[in-house]
C-alpha cells in the first residue's frame, strides 16, 4: 500500500526511536514529534532513506508553505528529519544526502491566513438557517470548510456535482481537472437542507442547476461570496479578517495538524504544482475517506 513505509524505514525509524528515547533520553512527547515528523516525511517520498536526495526534502517543504504550514512548525519538521538522517550515518548506513544543501528555515512575523478550529466551529456555528439565504450561506460555509473548495469551484457546483449516497461533491478545478471531494457528514445535513428548502424558494421557479444561488435565483458572484463571509465574519464577532482563501487554508491545517496524511490533503485541495504532479497516482480511494473523515474536525 501506498500509505505503509517500506521495511528499510520501519526498521531506521524504528531504530531512531530507542536511540532518542534510551540512548538521547528524551520525553515521551520529544520522541513522538521527531517520530511522527520523520514518518510523514517517509510517507510523502515513498523511497528508502538511502536514496533521498537534498530536492526531495527542499520538495517536501515547498509543499508544506503552499498548504500554509507556519514556518515554526516547518523549521520543527527541518530538525527532526535533520537528526534522522544524522543518525542514520552514525550507524554507517550508506545515504546519498547532503542535509548542507536543505536550506534553514525563516521564520515570519506575517500571521498565517488561517482559523483556528475554536474560531471556525465558532463561524459555522452561528449562522442561522432561518431564511432562504440563511440557510444558503450555512450550507455554502460549510461545504467550504468541509471540502476545502476554492471558491471558483463551489460557485460553479451543479445539483448534478453532489453525491448525495456517497457524501462527496465532484469538483472542476483548475486546469480542468476533476476530483471526487468527501464532505463531513454534519456539513452535508445543511446542505440537503438548502438543497430541499432554501433554494427551492431562492431559484424563483427558474430552471437552473446551479447549486448556490443569489437572491435573483442566479448563480452567485465571487464578490458576492467575499460580502457574506465578510458579514458573516462580523456577526460571529471574528476579529481577524478573513477571505474564502482562508476558510481553505483553515481546511488543510486543521486536517494536518490533526495528524492527516499530507498526500491525502493535498488531493482534496486539487493542489497540483510541478513539485508535486507525481504523488497522485495509485491512491486508494476509501483510504481518502477514512482520513478526512478521521481528522477533519467535522466528521
Amino acid at each position: 500500500m501506498y500509505n505503509e513505509l517500506t521495511s528499510h524505514n520501519k526498521a531506521y525509524l524504528n531504530s531512531f526511536q530507542y536511540h532518542l528515547k534510551v540512548e538521547k533520553g528524551l520525553s515521551n512527547n520529544s520522541v513522538e514529534s521527531y517520530v511522527r515528523d520523520v514518518n510523514d516525511f517517509l510517507l510523502f517520498i515513498l523511497r528508502e532513506s538511502e536514496e533521498i536526495i537534498s530536492q526531495d526534502i527542499i520538495n517536501y517543504f515547498i509543499n508544506l508553505q503552499e498548504i500554509g504550514i507556519l514556518s515554526s512548525s516547518i523549521a520543527r519538521k527541518r530538525s527532526s528529519i535533520k537528526a534522522f538522517f544524522k543518525f542514520l550515518k552514525e550507524e554507517e548506513i550508506e545515504i546519498h544526502l547532503n542535509f548542507d544543501e536543505v536550506p534553514t528555515v525563516k521564520y515570519t512575523q506575517k500571521l498565517p491566513d488561517i482559523l483556528t478550529v475554536n474560531e471556525m466551529l465558532k463561524l459555522l456555528d452561528s449562522i442561522s438557517t432561518k431564511t432562504p439565504l440563511d440557510q444558503r450561506n450555512k450550507a455554502m460555509l460549510e461545504l467550504m470548510y468541509a471540502s476545502g473548495l476554492r471558491i471558483s469551484e463551489m460557485i460553479n457546483l451543479t445539483i448534478h456535482d453532489i453525491i448525495w449516497e456517497e457524501n462527496a461533491v465532484r469538483v472542476m478545478g483548475k486546469g480542468s481537472k476533476q476530483r471526487i471531494v468527501p464532505v463531513a457528514e454534519k456539513s452535508l445535513k445543511f446542505m440537503n437542507l438548502y438543497f430541499f428548502s432554501g433554494r427551492e424558494t431562492l431559484k424563483k421557479e427558474k430552471e437552473t442547476a446551479v447549486f448556490f444561488l443569489n437572491r435573483s435565483g442566479k448563480k452567485l458572484s465571487r464578490m458576492g461570496v467575499w460580502k457574506i463571509l465578510d458579514k458573516l465574519a462580523k456577526e460571529a464577532d471574528i476579529k481577524k479578517h478573513i477571505s474564502p482563501h482562508t476558510i481553505r487554508h483553515s481546511f488543510a491545517t486543521h486536517l494536518l495538524e490533526a495528524g492527516a496524511n499530507l498526500r491525502v490533503v493535498q488531493l482534496l485541495l486539487g493542489h497540483v504544482s510541478i513539485n508535486t504532479t507525481q504523488i497522485y497516482t495509485n491512491i486508494d480511494t476509501n483510504f481518502i475517506k477514512k482520513e478526512h473523515r478521521l481528522y477533519h474536525p467535522r466528521g
